[in-house]
Parts: structure tokens; sequence; C-alpha cells
């Protein structure tokens, strides 16, 4: 005997009602939807549409609180709580929260999502049959995506971040395009569902764009050298670096390229607010 779908969107007969709720029927298979899962009154022999899952039971249950997601469609998950030792939770728009599995998610906790951040996902179920909520892949990402516009050149966009990694980061933005940011194009790793906006520096033959998320040069400038300003007085106005120090030591300490570092350099010294000796940075005023 065929088992009723989990995951999916089913029309059901209402056989009868129970203490808790109502007992559904469809191909002589039954599902219970609770009080707290109806949305308007129901009768016994009406048919009505309900999402079907599983309860802590193992039980096949229902709602007629409808979601975005199933088991063969996708759409964004909101993250509602992180779980260390087992993933992320997502509200996929019904009153079930569907676990993310830590397999799915980045190696490192860091980047992964945070409540609030979303995720786009499709319904697929674990070797228990319970339901989990699966990131979409590349392939996936390239099926729904729309070409990114020539004209998109050097303006800004907001995307969300559904793959990130030490090489660099994917975006897809509510207009459907996609986007790769580089790692020499960010100051840090943003984290996986991270809304993140930045600007188009090119606009590639396949369709999708590259972004960055630094600064024009000239817009850089105070921020890296309020970094070089703290970090001297930290360290009692000297620190150990200068504009010949090694590029890797200086995106470690400073996270900045050496030209940027350079170019704040430039600026602090213009305004007599450090100075350089002997491969060394020194704070002029104790301010």
């Amino acid at each position: 005997m065929q088992t009723l779908p989990i995951g999916t969107i089913q029309t059901m007969q209402v056989a009868r009602e129970v203490e808790h709720g109502y007992v559904l029927e469809h191909n002589n298979q039954e599902a219970l939807l609770h009080h707290r899962e109806t949305t308007e009154n129901i009768a016994v022999g009406q048919e009505i549409r309900v999402f079907l899952y599983l309860d802590k039971r193992g039980n096949v249950a229902a709602s007629m609180k409808l979601p975005s997601i199933t088991l063969d469609s996708y759409g964004w998950a909101s993250v509602v709580s992180v779980q260390t030792n087992l993933g992320v939770f997502a509200d996929i728009g019904t009153t079930k929260e569907i676990l993310i599995s830590k397999d799915d998610l980045p190696l490192y906790e860091h980047v992964w999502p945070q409540e609030g951040d979303k995720l786009f996902v499709t319904l697929g179920k674990d070797r228990r049959g319970r339901l989990l909520a699966i990131p979409a892949t590349e392939g996936i990402i390239n099926y729904y995506r729309e070409a990114v516009p020539d004209d998109l050149l050097n303006k800004e966009v907001t995307g969300i971040v559904y793959r990130t990694s030490k090489e660099g980061s994917a975006i897809f933005t509510d207009e459907a395009y996609r986007g790769f940011i580089h790692h020499t194009e960010r100051k840090k790793e943003p984290r996986l569902g991270q809304q993140v906006t930045g600007r188009v520096i090119a606009v590639k033959d396949d369709g999708t764009m590259n972004i960055t998320l630094l600064p024009l040069k000239q817009e850089s400038i105070p921020d890296d050298a309020a970094v070089i300003l703290d970090y001297l007085k930290q360290q009692d106005g000297v620190m150990p670096f200068s504009d010949k120090s090694d590029p890797d030591d200086i995106r470690t300490v400073f996270d900045m390229s050496k030209s940027a570092f350079k170019r704040a350099l430039g600026s602090l010294m213009k305004t007599g607010k450090i100075e350089q000796q002997d491969g060394q940075t020194y704070l002029k005023d104790k301010f």
C-alpha cells in the first residue's frame, strides 16, 4: 500500500473528528490534523489541502498552514535557531521548523547562518524518513538564474550568500542574478545566508557578474586609516609594520591589502599623525 508522501501538499478528506483534531484520509491512508493546525472551520466529509510531515512520534501529521517550499519546489527559508551539534532550523512557511543538517553547512561554524539569515532550499528526507531542508546546489541556481544586464556594471546590488569558501562567495539576488565575490574583494568571509551589498565590477559573457564588497579607493582610506590608528594606540604608539612590510603579514593583522595599507599610511603621514623609521611606524601624537 502506498504511504502518504510527507513533505508534499495533498488534498485529503475529513474522515472524522477526534479529541485533539481531525482524522484525514486519502487512498485508505490516514493523517492527524491537530486543532492548532487548522486555519478555518472544517466539517466531516469536506476535502481540504494540507501539508504532510512526521510528528515527534514518527506519525504522519497534517497542517492547513501550507509552506512555500515542498519536496519538489525551492524557495527562501529564514533561519530561526542554530544548534551546534545538528545544524540550523529554518521556517519554510508552516508551523513545523525544518532542520538544515550540519552536513550541508560550511565546515567552520563562524560562517554558519545566524538567526534571520535566509537560504534557498528544497525539502528532502533523512535515512529515517524525517524532513530536512536541503540548500540549492550550483546547478539549481543556474537553472533559476537570469542573465545580468550590462547596465548593472558599477552599480550596487544586494543579494544573499548561497555558497561561501576561502576562494570566494556566491550570491543570488531578488532579481535572480548570480554574482561572485572573490576573496580579494571582501575584508572577511560572509556567512552562508547573509545578505550583502556590493558593487558590480564585471558583467561576464555567461550572464553572471563579479562583485566587490570593498569601498572605492578614495572612500576606503578613512576607514583603513582608523584601523591603523587603533592598532597603534593598542601597541603604545609603535608597530613593526611599514610600507615595506610583507603583504601576507599586513592582511593577517589588518585585514586589508598592501596597496590599501600603503594608501592609508600615506594619508596618515600627510596629515602628520604618523612617521616611519627603520621599518617601523610611530604615532606622533597620543591623541
